[in-house]
């Protein structure tokens, strides 16, 4: 089952833009992404309430602001990867994820690695390729992602409440 999620939308424009994007890629060959567009702040198999009341303090006040594309990150070291775009977060939005991470009995502490993912669940052959095709398919004048709200996402439910 996929875990809770404290998360960040995107505005529905480069939601499209980003989904766009993934039926480029699949329209190459390469797996279909499913995924709705989002930056991750941390999850857990349910979500600690403290977690929840922290991020609810800390994230509305500072959104929206923009997240600076950086590069591209590959996460995972078995047969299935993640290919992922790192993202630069101004310092106050960095400080508040990381506090609501450390919030979260079941994250990982106080660490925040801001991304964007774009190919999930990839078979690890063709992640060089997927990379290369990436890079094609995306425009060079998309070089920020903005997060425009903050959300609590329980995909066992169904239910996504915004923060």
């Amino acid at each position: 089952m996929s875990p809770e999620n404290i998360l960040l939308r995107l505005p529905d424009a480069e939601e499209q833009a980003v989904r766009d994007i993934y039926a480029d890629l699949a329209a190459r060959g390469f797996p279909q992404q499913h995924q709705r567009p989002h930056i991750s702040v941390t999850f857990a198999p349910t979500m600690h309430r403290r977690a929840i009341a922290r991020a609810t303090d800390l994230l509305p006040p500072l959104l929206p602001v923009a997240l600076r594309r950086s590069g591209v990150a590959v996460f995972g070291t078995k047969s299935k990867q993640t290919v992922a775009w790192l993202l630069e977060a101004p310092e106050a939005l960095e400080r508040a994820a990381r506090a609501v991470s450390v919030a979260n009995p079941d994250g990982r502490g106080e660490r925040w690695i801001p991304h964007l993912t774009m190919g999930l669940r990839l078979p690890k052959a063709v992640v060089p390729d997927y990379i290369a095709a990436l890079q094609e398919v995306t425009s060079p004048h998309f070089k920020e992602i903005t997060a425009q709200r903050a959300a609590f996402y329980q995909p066992g439910l169904g239910t996504e409440l915004e923060l």
